[in-house]
């Protein structure tokens, strides 16, 4: 079982093809614009290093269908967040780390929210691992809030196990029981239309749902969770490419349009108990993540040395709960 965050998934049967040369670019330009930083000519330049940062690290990673996707995700989130996020303080040979013999990659960033905004941190993983049955790549984006606010969080992770199939989980994480919350799951999840996404996207010949097979993993999802996987056949790279661009991209926008003018940087006055047991859940939810995949997997594929330096990184980001 791979490492990453959600999702239990068998070891590919199928080697990894030749890459795609076409690039894919998404266009995020309608999310909802970040509030306007003090400085906005710094800020906008720190920001602007960062991304080619980024993009360096990356740029070691199989140039697959769905990575220009994902930098494009992650990029639109970090900035409608950076005003509210500290400087990243990942050690180097955790942003970018590899298994002694190389057949394993790996990129992990985390940055955390200012004191007082309501965003807790926003997680970027990057990982590529050369198995014997074949490669897997998996990305994964995290941005989740305090106890600050009860807005869900946001979750994306692709895995991708040759160049023409893949599996998508995009959701946002509700933090409240859902049917003792009827308002919550109007406001955040009925209301917003998100389920129409999921089924346009199900209706696709090459598109089927996605079922985890723990029964843990499927109970913390939203009911109109994204958790399909695509598969266009041997062959079919110039498919997977147009159902990345146009399909997995426009759901992708859709959802972190949503979290953008809904949910991040909000803030809801609770009760004491309330929150209590929301920072509860959260945790929980975090320990499992790691109990569950990164403590048992990334040791093998890593080594014990760089897995504890990784696992490490995380637990400081979960445990420091707000």
């Amino acid at each position: 079982m791979p490492p990453h965050f959600f999702v239990s998934l068998p070891a590919p049967s199928l080697s990894l093809l030749p890459p795609p040369t076409t690039t894919i670019s998404l266009s995020l330009s309608s999310l909802s614009p970040p509030p306007p930083p003090t400085n906005r000519g710094r800020t906008t330049t720190v920001r602007s290093s960062m991304e080619d940062r980024r993009r360096s690290r990356v740029s070691l990673f199989p140039p697959l269908p769905h990575r220009d996707l994902m930098l494009d995700v992650i990029s639109a989130v970090d900035s409608r967040l950076s005003p509210h996020l500290l400087p990243s303080s990942v050690p180097s040979d955790v942003l970018s780390f590899r298994n002694p013999t190389g057949s394993s990659l790996g990129s992990l960033d985390i940055r955390r929210g200012s004191p007082a905004s309501s965003v807790d941190f926003m997680l970027e993983s990057w990982l590529h691992c050369r198995l014997p049955t074949g490669a897997l790549d998996i990305t994964t984006l995290l941005a989740f809030l305090n106890g600050s606010t009860d807005a869900p969080h946001l979750m994306m992770e692709l895995i991708q196990a040759s160049p023409t199939a893949l599996v998508l989980l995009l959701d946002l994480l509700p933090r409240k029981d859902l049917p003792l919350h009827q308002h919550y799951l109007d406001d955040f999840y009925h209301r917003t239309q998100l389920d129409r996404q999921r089924q346009q996207l199900e209706s696709l010949p090459q598109v089927r749902p996605y079922r985890s097979p723990s029964l843990y993993v499927r109970s913390i999802f939203s009911p109109t969770a994204v958790a399909v996987a695509v598969d266009c056949g041997e062959g079919a790279e110039s498919v997977m490419e147009d159902i990345v661009r146009a399909r997995l991209g426009s759901v992708a926008r859709e959802y972190v349009r949503v979290w953008s003018d809904e949910c991040a940087c909000s803030t809801k006055q609770m009760e004491a108990s309330e929150t209590a047991h929301m920072r509860r859940r959260d945790g929980l939810i975090k320990a499992k993540a790691i109990e569950i995949d990164l403590s048992a997997n990334l040791p093998r594929l890593f080594g014990p040395d760089v897995s504890n330096r990784v696992v490490a990184e995380i637990q400081k980001a979960f445990g420091e709960q707000r």
